[in-house]
């Protein structure tokens, strides 16, 4: 089958943006190889100047415009990193942009977007809202429309991570490559160049499970409209994936698989308090699927996880970092009754304390409607060990007679 990359289109997209882009650091984690039976190495694109991969892409197709291309302007439709990538190198290059994103999007990303020099939109609840607006304004004013994913230059530009990957100091030892996939274009650009040339290692990717539009596709066997879901991951939020990715997606990947919600919110967590990276949600759903034994023929092998961004909202990073602690057993909400009477409250949370529970937070509910007449409600949130001590804590409560609601 033809593809619409190959490996060639790659290697001239690094020789294009090579002195425009960071070669990233690929790292090597010892606490996390222990905890997922592998190798575990990072390919850390959240250290890019806008903070993701995306900037490979958007400055290989902004390179290949011709000059009446370029004083037309450009517009694009993004959820936040293909934004500040365009906007990031197209001032760099004095060409003019418009992004359009969807109302949702986070704030940091919509910040740095206008920082970088671009004219923000906000249109539409989702990622396929905000491209059919900037359709209607390319048929308006004449702009070139530069695509996130579905466009050869773009997903040229994102496969040359998988070049820095083989010349790394790591490179002869890489036996899998875990990809975040949303759209396609970052798989599809690193599996062209890696089968090509070491057909040998593993190209997995990795999505979402409420938005898993690459998987669906692979039933299929064609791009299949998924339903909009909340997600964590809203880097790879995509509804639908490009055709072409699809094609070279079924030629050369070996598998695609999907993490949950709290099973990324488990691996940001872990990714700030083992290796004091701050990633996104997409940025972490490799890891997540090697925590999680999504792939256990992986075991003992050296893996690549693919650290796309780390572009995310500070009120999001301190919800998930709640969900990801509660997920791994170290926060539990515990709900029960006391009777009402002086001293009760004290002697509930002495039972906590004896079995080495740090409380974090006590709400007492005095119109709590579970609460019989002459009791109250009270909920204790604790910091906890793990979910054997989390079991020790309801026991210890269940033993002095405190039900748990």
């Amino acid at each position: 089958m033809s593809l619409y990359i190959n490996q060639q289109d790659v290697l001239d997209a690094y020789q294009r943006i090579r002195s425009h882009v960071q070669n990233s650091p690929t790292i090597k984690s010892v606490t996390l190889s222990e905890l997922t039976e592998t190798e575990a190495l990072f390919k850390l694109e959240n250290l890019q100047m806008t903070g993701s991969f995306k900037e490979r892409g958007a400055v290989n197709k902004l390179l290949t415009l011709t000059d009446e291309e370029k004083s037309a302007g450009i517009i694009a439709a993004s959820a936040g990193n293909h934004a500040q990538a365009l906007a990031y190198h197209a001032q760099r290059l004095g060409i003019s942009v418009k992004i359009v994103m969807p109302r949702y999007s986070p704030i940091v990303k919509i910040k740095s977007t206008e920082h970088w020099g671009a004219e923000v939109v906000l249109a539409g609840e989702t990622f396929d809202d905000a491209m059919a607006h900037s359709r209607e304004i390319v048929k308006a004013e004449g702009c070139i429309y530069m695509h996130p994913f579905d466009d050869p230059l773009i997903a040229a530009g994102q496969g040359t991570v998988g070049i820095e990957l083989l010349e790394s100091e790591f490179g002869k030892d890489i036996d899998a490559i875990l990809v975040p996939v949303g759209g396609g274009g970052l798989i599809a650009g690193i599996a062209s160049y890696i089968k090509a040339t070491r057909p040998d290692i593993r190209v997995i990717g990795v999505e979402e499970a409420t938005c898993d539009a690459m998987h669906q596709a692979l039933q299929t066997g064609l791009p299949t409209l998924v339903d909009a879901a909340p997600v964590i991951a809203d880097g790879i939020a995509v509804r639908e994936v490009a055709p072409e990715n699809l094609k070279v997606v079924n030629e050369c990947v070996d598998e695609v698989v999907s993490v949950s919600s709290d099973e990324i919110a488990n691996a940001i967590m872990l990714m700030l308090e083992i290796e004091k990276l701050v990633v996104e949600g997409a940025a972490a759903t490799p890891l997540a699927a090697l925590l999680n034994k999504r792939l256990p023929q992986l075991k003992g092998k050296t893996v690549v996880s693919i650290v796309s961004g780390g572009n995310i909202d500070v009120n999001l990073l301190s919800r998930i970092i709640d969900q990801g602690l509660s997920f791994d057993g170290r926060v539990a909400r515990i709900q029960t009754v006391v009777q009402d009477r002086p001293g009760n409250l004290e002697q509930l949370l002495t039972i906590f304390r004896h079995q080495g529970a740090n409380i974090l937070e006590v709400h007492h509910h005095r119109l709590s409607p579970t609460a019989p007449i002459g009791q109250v409600g009270v909920t204790v949130t604790v910091e906890t060990r793990d979910r054997a001590h989390q079991e020790e804590i309801i026991q210890g409560l269940q033993k002095n007679r405190y039900p748990i609601l």
